[in-house]
């Protein structure tokens, strides 16, 4: 393990053992605890079926395993709002003066009612719309940009049906999957596979970093197996676009990517190798927004992207927008279009605070048409 890796899970366990002392402290003075040992072994517990749930139990497919993995996401973001709750009630009591049950009380309705609010919040899925103008095409192409499903733990058939039939409500003519369809393979099977069949649509898939995890093989053949068209560093063709699908790919030589492999190919050698038509209407598939210059220098006119989830979770937003150069939305490298979609599912706690989930309608119209 490198030095850095190992800095690094020091500092993060570093930072849960204070988060645990300084909770048992404030919910001992809240509550009138006197004792708090039986705190410190309670939120103990929990931090350790966090660590423990998660990242061993992603692709448990036991009924046990499904309830651990779940236990633990659902813990890591309730424990994160508690953290921030009593962090709020600290300040509050700077300028108020209650009773000490009042403040407790206060922080677990305010832990309630956010992590509540963020569950309902990332099952409700919103349609964006947007209208790209791409130069050398003749006529008007909608496309739906799909990203970040995490089909697993909580999330399978049904809510994939549900984002099948919005998208066939949109009356698109592609569908463009920028990979983590899935996120371990507790729904990895050929029932849910199949709801991607009643697409009235085409559909493009390429692999995000959780396919990596789960088994982007097995995924690969499954979706092939299906009829479905998966790209892997390749060009097609698709009614005038030509379509770039990568694998998850870090940038160039010598960049870092934590999700992706810094052994073999990488964005921009992929792309000096493939054989692309100049002057002809550009989409790329890259899971993260990553080498985007790249891109430009080969003549990409729309790069679509996920990853990100814009942080999923209030204030690891702002820390999402300080790694990626693109962390949402449509942004503009030159004359290349960048659109980074928040995504439609979650990983680990099934909650959005300060983000949406989110699926694209893209209408690209020919650049002229804008004048």
């Amino acid at each position: 393990m490198k030095e850095s890796a190992i800095i690094a899970i020091i500092i993060i366990l570093g930072i849960l053992a204070g988060a645990n002392i300084y909770l048992s402290h404030r919910f001992a003075w809240f509550f009138g605890v006197y004792k708090t040992l039986p705190l410190y072994l309670v939120f103990g517990a929990l931090t350790a079926l966090m660590i423990g749930g998660l990242i061993p139990f992603a692709n448990a497919t036991s009924l046990a395993g499904h309830i651990i993995y779940g236990a633990a996401a659902v813990t890591m973001g309730v424990l994160l709002y508690l953290l921030l709750s009593v962090l709020f009630i600290d300040m509050l009591r700077l300028v108020t003066r209650f009773q000490p049950w009042l403040y407790g009380a206060l922080a677990l309705a305010l832990t309630a009612t956010v992590s509540l609010y963020g569950v309902w919040n990332a099952w409700n899925v919103k349609t964006t719309h947007l209208e790209i103008p791409v130069s050398s095409l003749n006529k008007e192409i909608r496309a739906m940009h799909l990203s970040d499903l995490h089909i697993g733990h909580f999330r399978g058939k049904k809510f994939l049906k549900r984002v099948v039939s919005e998208t066939n409500q949109q009356n698109v003519d592609v569908v463009f999957l920028t990979g983590d369809l899935f996120d371990g393979r507790y729904n990895l099977n050929k029932d849910v596979i199949s709801v991607l069949q009643e697409l009235d649509a085409r559909l493009y898939f390429i692999e995000g970093n959780h396919e990596g995890y789960t088994g982007a093989d097995t995924i690969k053949q499954m979706l092939r197996n299906a009829e479905l068209r998966v790209l892997e560093n390749e060009v097609v063709h698709h009614d005038g676009l030509q379509v770039i699908g990568l694998n998850h790919l870090i940038s160039e030589e010598g960049k870092s990517n934590m999700h992706a492999t810094g052994r073999g190919p990488t964005i921009k050698s992929t792309l000096n190798t493939l054989q692309t038509e100049e002057n002809k209407p550009t989409v790329l598939l890259h899971h993260s927004p990553d080498g985007i210059e790249h891109a430009h220098k080969h003549g990409v006119d729309l790069y679509l992207s996920g990853h990100t989830h814009a942080g999923q979770l209030f204030p690891i937003t702002f820390i999402a927008g300080l790694m990626f150069d693109y962390n949402k939305g449509l942004h503009t490298y030159k004359s290349t279009s960048i659109f980074v979609s928040q995504g439609a599912g979650t990983f680990g706690p099934p909650m959005r605070v300060g983000t949406r989930s989110e699926i694209t309608v893209i209408k690209l119209i020919p650049a002229q048409s804008t004048y």
